[in-house]
C-alpha cells in the first residue's frame, strides 16, 4: 500500500511588516526538502512528518515523500513561490504512479497572495489530481482558520489538541489510524464544520482551566463509537480575512447529521462562555510588581505581542526596557532579532565593552531601540540541537547570535526569528535561563513545554508591537461577519 506524504505549513499574519520570500522556506527552520530528503531528515523526530514515518511502520505501508514547506510565520507567501511548491507536491505524487491514500502537514492558517484559504487551495489541487477515491487525511495546528472548503475538500482533518502543541507525533498516528481505517476497514467519513463567532483569547493553555474543560468535552465526543475524530480550533487571529475565527469540526462513520449535532453542540457550549477564554492584559512593569510581591523565582514574563511563532519581528523593545529602567540582577530577554547589533557584536569580538542600540528597528509599533553599553560575553553561529520536548532531536539555527550584559541583564541577540521552545539554544551560548530571577521571552504558550516544569511564575505580558494592530477589531476590514470580543455579541 502506497499512501503520499507531505507539508506546505505556514501561519500567516496580515498585519506584520515580515516579508516571506523564497529563503523563508529554504533557509529556516529545516529548510525545503523533497523526496527523500523528508525521509533522513525526520526520522526518529518528535514532528508531525516524524510521526507518519513512525506510522508507515507500524502499519506496514509505504510512504512516498513529496516536499516539507515550513516557514517561519510571516506575511502572506507570494503566489509565485506557493505555485512553485504546489507543482513541486504535484509532480512528486505523478511520479510516484497509483496512490491509496494522502498524509498531510499543513497549517489551517496559510494565507497566500490572492488565496485567503491556503489550505483550502491545497487539498483542492491534490483532490483534482487523485481523484474522490483517493481520501486525504491531514494534521492542522490548534491555531486554524477552518473554511467550508477545506472539510469538502479532504475526507478527514485532525487538530492537534495541546498547546503547548507537543502531541504532533501522537496526532498523525491517529491521522494514520483513521486513514487505515477507511482503505482497510470501509469507514466512510462524514465531517462537519462549526464556525464559532469568537476571536479566541489568551486562556487557551489546554492543561489548565479554563481550556482543559473544553479539552475534556472534545474527548467526550472523540470517545463515541461512531465518531473517527473531533477538533477545535482556535483560530489564527492576526489574519484579516473571511474565515478567521474559532470553530469545532467533527468527522463521524457515514453520518453527517451526527457529526453536525456534535460540532455545534460544543460550538455553542464554548461560544456561550465567551468571556472565559480572554485574559485582561497585562504590561512587564505591572507583572513585575506582583513578581516582586509574591516572591516565586524564576519569574517568566511571555512578551506575546512580539511572538515570532505568531509572525512578529521579535525585535520590540518592551521588556528590555523594563529589565533595564528597573535594574534587575540575573534577569535575561530570549530572544531579541537584531542582526545588525549582532554584527557590530562580531566586530568587537568577544571580551569587548561597547555602546549598542538594541532592537525596535523593524517597525515604529515595536518600541524604540534601547541603548545600552554591554559587555560581549559570547558568539555564535546559531546552531544547536532541540531537546524537547517539541522537535526533540532536530538540529536548528538562530543564525549570527550574540550574547551580552549589562549590569544584571543578560540578552541573547539573534539573527534568525524563532520563538524558545525550551533553554537548549541559550545554553550552548553559556546562559542558563534555570539560574535567572526574571526571564523575558518571545513566545505565548509554546515556551511552557521547556520552561513550566522549573518556572516559579508565568505572566503573560502585553507590550507595544506589530501583532497588537492600532484598533483592535477596527483594524480588520475583511472579515464579513460580527465576531465577539470584536462585536458585543
Amino acid at each position: 500500500m502506497r499512501i503520499v506524504t507531505g507539508a506546505i505549513n505556514h501561519e500567516t499574519s496580515t498585519f506584520t511588516p515580515v516579508e516571506t520570500t523564497w529563503e523563508s522556506y529554504r533557509d529556516e527552520r529545516f529548510g525545503y526538502l523533497q523526496g527523500q530528503e523528508l525521509i533522513a531528515k525526520f526520522t526518529g523526530s518528535a514532528t508531525c512528518v516524524g510521526g507518519f514515518i513512525q506510522a508507515a511502520e507500524l502499519h506496514d505501508f509505504d510512504l512516498v515523500p513529496t516536499i516539507f514547506a515550513n516557514a517561519h510565520p510571516s506575511a502572506p507567501t507570494p503566489r509565485s513561490i506557493f505555485d512553485e511548491m504546489m507543482d513541486d507536491m504535484l509532480r512528486h505524487i505523478e511520479a510516484a504512479g497509483p496512490v491509496e491514500g494522502i498524509l498531510l502537514e499543513l497549517h489551517g492558517a496559510m494565507v497566500v497572495e490572492g488565496i485567503d484559504d491556503g489550505e483550502g487551495h491545497i487539498l483542492g489541487r491534490l483532490r483534482e489530481l487523485v481523484g474522490p477515491a483517493v481520501p486525504i487525511v491531514a494534521q492542522l495546528d490548534i491555531h486554524s482558520n477552518m473554511s467550508a472548503a477545506m472539510v469538502e475538500r479532504a475526507d478527514v482533518l485532525i487538530g492537534r489538541k495541546t498547546y503547548p502543541e507537543i502531541d504532533m507525533v501522537e496526532r498523525s498516528l491517529q491521522c494514520a489510524d483513521v486513514l487505515m481505517r477507511i482503505l482497510r476497514d470501509g469507514a466512510r467519513p462524514e465531517m462537519a464544520l462549526h464556525r464559532i463567532p469568537l476571536v479566541w483569547g489568551m486562556n487557551q493553555v489546554t492543561a489548565q482551566p479554563p481550556m482543559a474543560a473544553a479539552m475534556e468535552r472534545l474527548a467526550a465526543i472523540e470517545a463515541r463509537p461512531e465518531v473517527l475524530c473531533a477538533s477545535i480550533a482556535t483560530c489564527f487571529p492576526l489574519a484579516d480575512i473571511p474565515d478567521m475565527g474559532a470553530s469545532v469540526y467533527v468527522a463521524t462513520d457515514g453520518d453527517r447529521a451526527l457529526a453536525q449535532a456534535f460540532a455545534d453542540e460544543l460550538g455553542q457550549w464554548i461560544f456561550a462562555r465567551r468571556a472565559a477564554w480572554h485574559a485582561p492584559a497585562r504590561d512587564t512593569r505591572d507583572c513585575l510588581r506582583q513578581v516582586q510581591e509574591e516572591g516565586r523565582y524564576p519569574a517568566i514574563f511571555a512578551d506575546r505581542n512580539d511572538n515570532t511563532g505568531g509572525g512578529a519581528p521579535g525585535d520590540s523593545t518592551g521588556v528590555l526596557r523594563t529589565f533595564v529602567e528597573a535594574d534587575l540582577q540575573d534577569a535575561c530577554v530570549l530572544y531579541i532579532v537584531d542582526p545588525e547589533v549582532v554584527a557590530t557584536c562580531e566586530r568587537a569580538g568577544v571580551g569587548a565593552t561597547i555602546e549598542l542600540a538594541v532592537g525596535g528597528k523593524s517597525s515604529p509599533l515595536q518600541g524604540e531601540p534601547v541603548t545600552m553599553r554591554a559587555y560581549v560575553k559570547a558568539l555564535s553561529d546559531g546552531s544547536f540541537t532541540y531537546d524537547g520536548p517539541r522537535n526533540a532531536g532536530l538540529s536548528g539555527s538562530m543564525g549570527p547570535s550574540a550574547y551580552i550584559i549589562q549590569a544584571g541583564v543578560h540578552v541573547l541577540l539573534v539573527s534568525v526569528r524563532e520563538q524558545p521552545f525550551g533553554p537548549a539554544f541559550a545554553r550552548t551560548m553559556g546562559l542558563d535561563p534555570q539560574r535567572m530571577r526574571y526571564i523575558g521571552i518571545k513566545s505565548t504558550v509554546h515556551f511552557r513545554a521547556g520552561f513550566e516544569p522549573w518556572a516559579g511564575a508565568i505572566h503573560a505580558v502585553t507590550e507595544p508591537g506589530v501583532n497588537d494592530p492600532p484598533g483592535g477589531g477596527e483594524a480588520f476590514a475583511r472579515l464579513g461577519r460580527q465576531l465577539y470580543p470584536f462585536d458585543d455579541i
